[in-house]
């Protein structure tokens, strides 16, 4: 126990000293320039363990650089998505645009069609059950969806809406058995039904007529009947048929446009919601209030066409008085008379 406490004042002698040096050190150093050298020196000497303790603050800036530069990166890599999704998407109106031009078989609304409004949504869950074919995605009733609305990707036709959730919604495939949809073959117009068949290879055509005029690699579209679908859109694609030898209706297989099973963003398609009628009324309206302008527009034009013509007569009844002299020339001489 005495050594501890021998020690102990000879520690607190030590602390003052040092106490008392580091103050004459500093009143040295602000007064004159005399450690001026000894803090070069010192500075040289700090100068590594100055960079150490850095080296964490650097570290973090660079990896918060990184980061921001990589969040950047996805954030533009997925507008570019969307936007590329939103160009295939008017893409598939050509094969059935160019068609229709070649047969002068235009439809009224072909215009309205290729510019449907769309949103893009994100498919984020599937149905576990391996005997339906859903998907769900990330769009809801409070994104304006709604049941029956029509689901389609960079390539066709995926399906339509049959579950709507405030924040989500369930899209059945084209390929589930209970689904099918009114289709059209793109080269010369030949409607059918194309069903699910329960696979996600390929849909069947049901009641096609033995001799139906159809072959493989005939592209089947959308053909708007049932005003469920829009006309127009890629559905699939045949790929088998079968002519069976006594058999009233052909075998046809046909493989969706559509990558059902690879697709992550979708589109929902908002297509005119009018009835044909409606929309044929409404263009004769459109029609009929256009004729209407071009007639008021020329009876416009025509007033400040008639003064001349005006002007000509009142000339001609100062050489000419048989024909318009008569008409004034007697009503003034009643007048004169009484």
């Amino acid at each position: 126990m005495k050594p501890l406490f021998a020690k102990g004042p000879l520690l607190g002698v030590r602390l003052l000293v040092l106490a008392v040096l580091c103050v004459v050190l500093m009143v040295v150093d602000a007064r004159f320039d005399t450690l001026k050298p000894l803090r070069s020196q010192m500075g040289l000497v700090l100068t590594p363990f100055y960079w150490l303790a850095d080296l964490p603050v650097r570290t973090w800036q660079r990896a918060t650089e990184q980061i921001s530069s990589s969040t950047s990166l996805v954030a533009e890599n997925e507008k570019l998505k969307a936007e590329a999704l939103l160009m295939q998407r008017r893409l598939q109106k050509l094969a059935m645009l160019t068609e229709q031009n070649v047969r002068l078989r235009e439809l009224l609304n072909s215009a309205a069609l290729v510019d449907d409004k769309v949103i893009v949504s994100e498919l984020i869950g599937l149905d576990p059950n391996p005997f339906t074919h859903r998907i769900l995605i990330d769009k809801g009733e409070r994104d304006g969806v709604f049941l029956g609305q029509p689901v389609l990707d960079a390539s066709g036709l995926m399906g339509q809406v049959v579950e709507v959730m405030p924040y989500a919604a369930r899209v059945l495939l084209l390929t589930d058995v209970t689904h099918s949809i009114p289709v059209q073959v793109n080269r010369n117009g030949l409607r059918a039904i194309a069903v699910g068949t329960g696979s996600p290879d390929y849909l069947e055509l049901r009641h096609v007529a033995e001799t139906a005029d159809i072959k493989e690699g005939d592209l089947l579209v959308s053909s708007g009947l049932g005003q469920r679908f829009p006309s127009g859109y890629p559905v699939a694609q045949v790929t088998e048929v079968v002519r069976g030898s006594g058999q009233p209706f052909l075998i046809v297989r046909a493989i969706p446009t559509a990558m059902l099973n690879r697709s992550r963003y979708l589109l929902l398609v908002f297509s005119d919601s009018r009835t044909p009628e409606e929309r044929v009324t409404a263009a004769a309206q459109a029609q009929e209030s256009a004729d209407r302008q071009a007639e008021e527009g020329a009876a416009a034009e025509s007033p400040a066409s008639e003064p001349p013509a005006s002007v000509e007569p009142a000339a001609s009844t100062s050489t000419d008085a048989p024909t318009p002299a008569p008409a004034p020339e007697p009503e003034p001489e009643p007048e004169e008379r009484p």
